[in-house]
Order: structure tokens, then sequence, then C-alpha cells
């Protein structure tokens, strides 16, 4: 028998592409500057402009305020992706938005650090970091899929696993170092440092720039055939995104509600050893780094072997289905709370384990499924959208905290005493919604786009 290679068949490679290490320790720093902000600020916006007086009677109201910001700031961040997709993948290259826009993503944090006083020209910096991060995301997480091509594509699994493990370390460091800064030095400290970081990240993109494979932009392009083509692709993806909204609704209130019901928990760790709130958050990405290794190379191999294939759509299941049990704990949290009690802080450190799980399985799934599912054309659009569920899922947070802050419909949910009604209205959708997932899941196709010439 021959042994000569036929041209359709393709040499595996088990070499990583050489520019993963620029794109890995460019989205580490870059996140350090971002969780790092986000890890004060609720905290910051109630005491420092919000409830500055600690008056008791103004706090509900004043973190509700604050909820309220910070969900708008992060909607804006996962909205303005779609621009940058766009900016992207018709006119100017995933590099140069990337490249430039981080420079705005500079100066935003170079506001907060300098107007920590000023609640206008403080939230002209959020606006401009909102923009900075939101404009870089969808960009950088189809830029390393880029980098693949039929030789290697069976290392893409792992390597996005790394991505976003790189991601948490980020925000570990970030979660861990920024609140003492904060407690120690102040705000302006405590901002300006996150904005050094991402001045590091946007220096260690460009010193990448010769290892990059830079997919040129595809331009305005109305080949209806393509648009058939990318309208079909989209539509599969757009109906498993659909479920995604209510996930970033719930996930993105750890580092927010999460943190303000912190501040009623027995902080206590160990003997002699006492969390600051805003560190307590801190759990998220440590489990997360701790258990991405642990699912890519141990439960998924596992359920392979007795003969349960770990779909896409089998991951967000039961991710899904996680995050809702993770509120059931953070209820019943606020249930002790709200009888007066003064629970302890590992209760809440359980429901961060949980919502890790619920995130790697969600998440990174979306991530491999959002590049693998669309044409090279829209690689960085389909990107986009699945960013759109985090806009989306937050700007519906804000805009429940806004009914709450001015006594509308939903401050029944926040009412004194009972306000552990508020997490269990989001655990009573999310069962509703995994319950028609698992209907509409099986009639989901999928059709991988990979190393396309």
């Amino acid at each position: 028998m021959s042994s000569i290679s036929t041209e359709s068949e393709v040499v595996k490679s088990d070499k990583y592409p050489k520019a993963t290490p620029y794109v890995i320790a460019n989205e580490a720093a870059e996140r350090f500057s971002f969780y790092g902000m986000r890890s004060i600020l609720s905290i910051f916006l109630v005491t420092q402009f919000f409830n500055p007086s600690g008056n008791t009677a103004l706090q509900a109201v004043a973190e509700a305020k604050s909820n309220e910001q910070v969900h708008l700031f992060v909607s804006l961040a996962y909205f303005t992706p779609l621009i940058g997709a766009i900016l992207a993948d018709w006119f100017f290259g995933k590099y140069k938005v990337i490249l430039y826009v981080s420079l705005i993503y500079c100066v935003g944090h170079l506001f907060l650090a300098l107007y920590d006083t000023d609640l206008q020209w403080f939230g002209y910096g959020l606006t401009l970091i909102a923009i900075g991060a939101g404009g870089i995301k969808s960009c950088v997480s189809a830029n390393l899929g880029d980098q693949f091509d039929k030789t290697n594509e069976h290392l893409m699994s792992k390597v996005y696993g790394w991505f976003y493990f790189s991601i948490n370390a980020g925000s570990v460091l970030s979660n861990f170092f920024i609140p003492i800064l904060y407690e120690k030095y102040g705000a302006s400290v405590a901002f300006g440092v996150p904005g050094i970081l991402m001045a590091l990240a946007t220096l260690i993109f460009w010193l990448g720039r010769n290892n990059y494979i830079k997919v040129p932009p595809s331009g305005i392009n109305f080949d209806f055939q393509k648009m058939k083509e990318g309208l079909i692709a989209a539509g599969r993806v757009l109906l498993v995104f659909a479920f995604i909204p209510l996930f970033w609704a719930m996930w993105d209130q750890n580092l927010s509600e999460w943190v303000l019901q912190a501040q009623h928990l027995d902080l206590t760790l160990f003997e002699g050893v006492v969390s600051l709130p805003s560190q307590v958050q801190l759990a998220n990405p440590v489990f997360l780094v701790s258990f991405l290794p642990v699912f890519t190379y141990v439960i998924y191999p596992f359920f392979e072997k007795i003969g349960i294939k770990p779909t896409p759509l089998r991951k967000i299941g039961v991710g899904l289905a996680m995050t809702g049990l993770s509120f059931v704990l953070i209820a019943q949290i606020q249930d002790s709370i709200d009888a007066g009690g003064h629970p302890s802080v590992w209760r809440q450190i359980f429901a961060y384990l949980v919502l890790a799980w619920g995130e790697i399985l969600v998440w990174v799934t979306c991530l491999e499924y959002a590049y693998t599912n669309s044409p090279k054309y829209m690689k960085s659009t389909m990107a986009a959208i699945g960013l759109l569920t985090v806009s989306l899922g937050n700007y519906l947070v804000a805009l429940m905290n806004e009914s709450i802050s001015k006594g509308g419909y939903f401050a029944s949910l926040r009412v004194t005493g009972h306000e552990s009604e508020y997490y269990w209205f989001f655990v009573k959708l999310m069962a509703i919604e995994v319950v028609i997932f698992m209907l509409v899941s099986k009639f989901i196709k999928e059709k991988r786009y990979v190393g396309e010439d």
C-alpha cells in the first residue's frame, strides 16, 4: 500500500501558534486592569458619591444606585465589541483596532485616577474604559482563533482554555491587591495601578506584532451567497446565545450585589485572618484558574471514556443549571442576613465555587462556539454578538436596580428584611430557562468553520 499522502490529507502538528504567548500575556494584563478597577467600583460609588455619610436609612437606595451604574458600565463595555468587530472585519483588521483602541482604554484609566472626587469626570473615565475594553474584546478572542489552521486546530480547545486561564490569573491578582491599595492608599492609587497594567498590556501586544497571522479586512462586501451563508450561521449561533443573557445577568452580580452582601458577613477566613468585603470575589477567579485544567484534562475526557460526549450544548445546559444553583446558595445566605444573622463568608465562597463551574461550562464553551461556528469573514462579528449577551444581561439588571432605587415595580424585591426575594427571583427565572434550553437544544445543528483559506 502506498504511503504517499494525498493533497486532501492534513498532517497534524502539535506546535502552538507563535503568537500564543503574546495574546495570552496581553489578555492577563488587560484583565488585571479591568477587574482591578471593578473590584472596588461598587463600594467606591456608595461610599464616595451615593452615601458618603454612611446613613443606614439611605443605604439600600445608595446600593441600588451603585448597582445601576456598575451594570450600565458593564452593559456599554459589552455592547461596543460589535462596533470594534465591524471596524476590524470590514475596515482596519483586528491588529490595528486592538492596538489603537487600547490607547483610549489607557486614557480612561487615567481619568479614574485623576477624578476620583468628581462623579461627572469619573463617569467620563468609565465611558472611555467601556469603549476601550469593548472595542478590543471581540477582536482579541477572534485574533487568537486566526492563529490556527487545519494542522493545529485540534489544539484550539486547549489554547482557549489557557486564554481563559490568563483572564482569571489577571483577575486573581487584581482582586487581591487592588482592595488592599484602596484601603491603605485611597482611590487615586487603587484606580491608577490598573491603568499602569493596561499600558503594559498595550506594550505586550505591540511587541508581538511580527508573530501574528493578520487576517486582512474584507471591506463592505455584498456577496449575496456569503450573506446567505452568514445569516444561516448567525441564526444557529444566535439560537444558542439567546439563552446566555440571563446567565450574565446573574453572573455579573458576583462583582456588585455579592460584594455588597459580603459587607454583612462574618469575614473571618481563619483565626486571625479577616477578608475585606471586596476581596471575597477573589474566590471566583481562583476557582476558575484551579478548575479549568480539571475540566479540560480530567472531567471532559472522563465522560468521553464512559460514552457521554461533552458536546458544547450539553456543557452549556449543565452550566446554566450550575449558575442557578449558585443563586440558591446566595439567596439562602440572604435569608440568614434578613433574619438578623451574621453568616460565615465561607458560605458565599462555596457559592463562588459553583458559579465558577457554571462559567467554565457556559462561557468558555461559548467563546469557542462563536468562533468555530461562523465563517472567517464573520468571526469577530460573531464574537461580538456573543459579548452582546453580556451587555443585554447587565442592562436588564441595571433597569431592575433603577426601578428599585426609584421605588418602582421591582422595589418589592429589596424590601428591608426581605431582600432575599431579589435572589430567589433570579433562581426562578433560571429554572424556567434550563427547561426551555433542554427542549430547544435537541434541534440545534452545528457547522464548523476552522482554518479556511
